[in-house]
């Protein structure tokens, strides 16, 4: 018998969901194994085990795959919204694998989000432990002090939330708008917004431009670009290269 793994993982790897999702899709009754619907995310499951989720057999696990997608404004980063939004998936066209997104940006922000089709990839690359910058080209109403952005490499705490060293560097200034750029290494959640009203700066277009060492470059609105195995192996660490892409 093959090496068993907790069922939450194997569903995630698949491409499915995050790890976390499946564990709420176990308590929703949704994964079954060998015909057994399962009750605990503890569960460990073997490669020949069958299991089926919303009644369809879980595929033989794929290789690790990555994509560049500029993501317009407007658009969700979820597989569904409850309140009938348009979500980034709605727009794939139909042939399209299933994948989830590294991380999400926010429904008004655009720009570069990788999509893989493997949840042990997207955990590290969301890790903060694996280090990797993200950084945006930000437009904001508002006239920049240079202390100000300066100020920002020592952390800030904004409405109880810390967030640590961000660079910010202005661009240019014109008029009553500035175009900045921000370098940060969490990502909460509009942490960009929230850090540049503190400072005194509206933020009215959010652009992200690199995650790690991906770059938009020069991507259109609403394309996708898959990143070929040597690029995506060059990138991340070697113990994570041979666990996704084994012999």
């Amino acid at each position: 018998m093959s090496e068993k793994e907790k069922i939450a993982r194997r569903v995630a790897r698949a491409g499915l969901c995050s790890r976390r999702e499946a564990e709420r899709w176990v308590a929703q009754g949704r994964i079954e194994v060998n015909g057994q619907k399962v009750d605990t995310p503890a569960l460990r499951v073997a490669a020949e085990d069958v299991v089926v989720v919303d009644g369809k057999e879980l595929a033989v696990k794929e290789p690790a795959r990555l994509w560049r997608y500029y993501k317009p404004a407007g658009l969700i980063t979820t597989n569904s919204d409850e309140k009938g939004r348009q979500t980034i998936f709605d727009t794939f066209p139909s042939d399209f694998p299933r994948t989830m997104s590294v991380g999400r940006l926010d429904m008004n922000t655009e720009g570069l989000l990788l999509l893989t089709n493997d949840g042990d990839l997207a955990r590290y690359m969301e890790l903060p432990d694996t280090g990797w910058a993200r950084r945006y080209r930000v437009r904001a109403y508002g006239k920049v002090e240079e202390d100000k952005l300066k100020s920002l490499k020592r952390g800030i705490t904004v409405d109880g939330v810390h967030y640590k060293s961000i660079k910010a560097e202005l661009e240019r200034q014109k008029g009553d708008n500035a175009w900045l750029f921000v370098t940060l290494t969490e990502g909460k959640n509009r942490e960009v917004r929230k850090v540049m009203e503190a400072i005194g700066l509206q933020v009215n277009r959010l652009i992200r431009v690199s995650y790690g060492p991906f770059q938009l470059g020069k991507m259109e609105k609403g394309a996708i670009e898959e990143v070929g195995r040597k690029a995506v192996k060059s990138a991340i660490s070697k113990d994570m290269a041979d666990k996704l892409f084994k012999k």
